[in-house]
């Protein structure tokens, strides 16, 4: 029967799972795969599993409880393994890099940090800063011809690239002095920083501190958000 898997610990991790169930509905029990010094966290895998808001609460409720215990390896929700020998196997197979994972994990969680800036205060930004942009602006205001129009198009669209790129690097530098390891992510729609932190417990108020600053100094002009703590997916 298949088994749907939830997180990955060492064999000394407590796994309390008696007032604990898993996915599905009615939902599955939850139970402990041990080998090789490892234990997988586990239930049956439901029949059509979709991602539901029932079962994803359900799949993260139990990695923060697993976490609140120790270190774990979580996995994303829908990860199906054919039967219990397939666990064991990868448990077995695996043991040296879960081990080193674990250990680098041990007393930590993710934080996810992401920001924006809205495009009408950056473009204001550039045409304070930039003579040249000014100049294109007023010109192809006045004239018909689009050359004017087209090189500032450029102009803007090479000034914002470089103005993200920067202010990405600096925020990612600012909070990474805080972090055990940083993972920069890809940004999507309109953030220009997205950046994964994997944080010690007894830092983590300096962490969001920290980054509370960072959005204080930024202004009104970006929207700045930090979500955690998370099971630490990026650093798996």
């Amino acid at each position: 029967m298949a088994v749907y898997v939830y997180a990955i610990t060492a064999d000394t991790h407590p796994a309390q799972l008696q007032e604990m169930t898993g996915v599905g509905s009615p939902p599955e029990e939850l139970r402990v795969l041990a080998e090789s010094g490892l234990k997988a966290v586990v239930s049956e895998a439901p029949e059509g599993l979709r991602a539901r808001r029932r079962d994803l609460m359900a799949h993260q409720a139990v990695l923060e409880q697993l976490m609140d215990e120790g270190a774990v390896l979580p996995l994303r929700f829908g990860a199906v393994a054919s039967d219990e020998q397939e666990v064991l196997g990868v448990l077995r197979e695996q043991v040296d890099s879960y081990r080193e994972r674990l250990a680098a994990l041990d007393g930590c969680a993710e934080y996810l940090v992401k920001a924006a800036c809205e495009e009408e205060a950056l473009l204001r930004q550039i045409l304070r800063d930039s003579a040249e942009a000014r100049r294109l602006n007023e010109e192809s205001k006045r004239s018909s011809d689009p050359a004017p129009k087209i090189r500032l198009g450029e102009l803007l669209a090479g000034e914002i690239e470089a103005r993200n790129r920067s202010a990405a690097a600096a925020a990612i530098e600012a909070l990474r002095p805080l972090a055990r390891e940083v993972h920069e992510n890809e940004p999507a729609g309109d953030d220009f920083v997205s950046g994964s932190f994997l944080v010690e417990k007894t830092r983590q108020d300096d962490f969001r501190s920290a980054a509370s600053e960072l959005a204080r100094r930024w202004g009104e002009d970006y929207t700045f958000r930090v979500h955690g703590p998370l099971p630490p997916y990026s650093f798996v």
